[in-house]
């Protein structure tokens, strides 16, 4: 009996892209038309870029609704010189969609994701399940796991949150998170923001910011108050970022760690940009 390989599928193009083929059926769609549906789709990994993108054959995309655009976004996406507007009932969705250099990529076809960048296709499917902001990555997991650890979080010295009975999300990449149930949080201490962010594998988040006078940023503070299936232990309870607020797990204070969430955190204006 054949057995499947243990090396990932990952190529490498002189571009320093990763790409690999994907067995999920991909759809995507500008409104209530579907732009591209495929069988074949590839996943693309830019250079210095955390999540994947999808490219896909030509044969599966709408090309008859897309122009030669009139404004390039030069400069984006690895050396991309070949991008297109999306014309689809008398409006045009700038630079939507766009080609890569990469010879083993010839013939596919990449599009923007609205909700991650402001522009490009509306919405999006592997299978039958709508997915949002980006491809989910085959190579990366999340798990969100009960625990019984004492987990402490102050913010300046004041304690906000305590509890023996989190939820630890393991996510690979990112440091642990702890979810913890709102009756043990000092709620009281934040105000809901009109903030909101989508995320392929846990859904949409929801947040509260310090009402304190400590430098802490906005949105420290999340829930997902309908988290997908895999996720639903985190169903309403809430997290910190541990960027930001000082967390004790079974009394050792946690390093605040850096991540790609800090820049964001600190910078105004990359809290201002799509999720």
């Amino acid at each position: 009996m054949g057995m499947f390989p243990t090396e990932r599928a990952v190529r490498t193009t002189p571009e320093g892209l990763l790409w690999e083929p994907s067995e999920r059926r991909v759809r995507g769609r500008a409104g209530e038309v579907t732009v591209v549906d495929s069988r074949h789709p590839v996943l693309v990994w830019e250079p210095g870029v955390p999540v994947p993108l999808y490219a896909f054959p030509r044969a599966d995309v709408r090309e008859d609704l897309l122009r030669p655009a009139a404004h390039p976004a030069t400069g984006t996406h690895t050396g991309s010189r070949v991008f297109y507007d999306l014309e689809l009932d008398g409006e045009s969705r700038e630079n939507a969609a766009w080609t890569f250099p990469a010879a083993d990529l010839a013939g596919h076809i990449a599009f923007e994701w609205f909700r991650r960048v402001g522009r490009g296709l509306d919405h999006w499917y592997e299978e039958e399940e709508e997915i949002f902001i980006h491809p989910r990555d085959p190579h990366k997991r999340v798990d969100a796991i009960a625990g019984s650890r004492h987990v402490r979080v102050e913010i300046d010295g004041t304690a906000v949150a305590d509890t023996h009975r989190p939820v630890l999300l393991f996510e690979t990449g990112l440091p642990t998170r702890f979810y913890i149930p709102p009756e043990d949080v000092r709620l009281e201490l934040f105000a809901p923001t009109d903030h909101g962010t989508g995320c392929p594998y846990k859904g949409t988040a929801r947040y509260w910011s310090w009402r304190g006078e400590a430098a802490v940023p906005p949105n420290v503070v999340w829930s997902y108050p309908d988290p997908l299936p895999a996720v639903g232990a985190i169903k309403n309870l809430l997290a910190f970022y541990n960027e930001a607020v000082d967390i004790t797990v079974d009394g050792e204070v946690l390093e605040r760690p850096v991540t790609p969430f800090t820049r964001t955190l600190s910078d105004p204006a990359e809290r201002r940009r799509p999720s």
